[in-house]
């Protein structure tokens, strides 16, 4: 795991970490959480929270996924439509049985080629193929898995992804809140820090009983402590 450097900041890093945080976790502008630090008394401006998230977002998603414990080995995937300045892309994206987001690529075209893509970038990460892949009816889903070889069990039946289905929803939250993304490459970075930090505080609270949910969002604060940790 990398340790952070925040020196030359005029603000301490608990307060950087605070404001990264925040615009990660929730469904926040930079406005928004210029406010909130504001009503604390912290004179900042949403210009400094956004090259903060630009500077520190990104090494702390890394430092939270090498923190992760292994995903299943059964994957949902899915694709949705994003518009980025009028034109339409696509936002392909892999979860695993328990709602873990184990990675996603934005593309400009829905074919088998970006499918392909996608897989191999999952196998890359992962290090092991699936034992079943859940898709919808999109057939270059069956061209890639046939490219690949891979020999896992493949439901290709719209109603057996709501996993991936729901897994889109913060990021059409996030997506209205931003006024759409503003390029395939802002989309993609943007996506990667809230990915990480979505899947380090994703607790199935309605499993839980209090006790239980209360120690896993403490155990969650302190990975993320622990992942945003200075030199």
């Amino acid at each position: 795991m990398d340790k952070i450097c925040f020196a030359r900041h005029r603000f301490p890093p608990d307060i950087i970490r605070h404001a990264v945080w925040l615009y990660s976790r929730f469904t926040l502008s930079y406005r928004d959480v210029e406010d909130l630090l504001a009503e604390r008394g912290l004179d900042i401006s949403y210009e400094s929270v956004r090259r903060w998230f630009m500077k520190f977002g990104a090494p702390i998603a890394r430092n939270l996924r090498q923190m992760r414990p292994t995903a299943s080995d059964y994957w949902h995937l899915d694709e949705m439509v994003i518009v980025i300045r009028g034109q339409r892309h696509w936002l392909w994206r892999a979860v695993d049985n328990e709602g873990e987001v184990l990675d996603f690529l934005v593309q400009s075209r829905r074919n088998a080629k970006a499918a392909l893509k996608l897989m191999r970038k999952l196998l890359k990460k992962q290090g092991w193929p699936p034992t079943r892949l859940v898709t919808d009816k999109l057939r270059s889903y069956h061209v890639a898995i046939r490219a690949l070889g891979l020999t896992a069990e493949h439901i290709d039946n719209k109603r057996a992804n709501n996993r991936a289905e729901n897994s889109h929803q913060p990021v059409r939250r996030r997506e209205r809140k931003q006024q759409r993304f503003k390029s395939p490459g802002s989309a993609q970075r943007f996506l990667n820090v809230h990915s990480a930090t979505y899947n380090n505080f994703y607790i199935q609270r309605h499993l839980l009983n209090r006790s239980t949910f209360k120690r896993l969002r403490t155990d969650a604060f302190n990975v993320w402590k622990t992942a945003a940790a200075e030199v």
